[in-house]
């Protein structure tokens, strides 16, 4: 384990560029659910979302929405790595519940702005219906300091694409 926090770009080969599109009338919705499912520390509290508005995130384009409060609530579910004989597949363990949407604080930010996101706080955004796309920036730090991450994650390093540690 090295010191200091790990930067671990979601664009390893398996999603793509780090950034987020939400195109005007069709973006996608992106449901409720907490980062460390995907990409899961121990302990927990390790993950940091960075997300940094390219353009406005409004109501109407689709901005982020959290639950105040629910990284204190634990994970609800996992999504790991499992083999079936040589196939590598992916499934969830647990399963996530259904959110109460009165619950949910939406956080409408300009371009430029920054969200840093608790790895365990429940977060989703609203399918984009209005007339301008909303695109954002994205990833995740760790500390990587006495952290463990787990080999059952879907995101592994590899040596061409190592975590790489910000400072030692």
């Amino acid at each position: 384990t090295q010191s200091g926090l790990c930067s671990h770009p979601l664009s390893s080969g398996l999603t793509g560029p780090p950034s987020l599109l939400q195109q005007p009338h069709f973006g996608g919705e992106v449901v409720p659910h907490q980062d460390s499912t995907f990409l899961h520390t121990e302990p927990l509290g390790r993950l940091l979302g960075l997300w940094i508005a390219l353009e406005d995130a409004t109501l109407e384009n689709g901005c982020l929405w959290f639950i105040p409060g629910s990284h204190t609530s634990g994970l609800s579910r996992r999504l790991v790595r499992t083999y079936a004989g040589s196939k590598l597949d992916i499934s969830f363990l647990g399963s996530e519940p259904v959110r109460d949407a009165s619950l949910f604080v939406p956080t409408p930010v300009r371009r430029g702005d920054l969200i840093l996101i608790h790895g365990e706080v429940v977060h989703k955004s609203d399918q984009n219906l209005s007339e301008r796309s909303r695109h954002a920036y994205t990833f995740h730090l760790m500390e990587s300091v006495d952290t463990v991450w787990s080999p059952d994650n879907w995101l592994q390093p590899t040596a061409e694409l190592p975590f790489v540690p910000l400072y030692k």
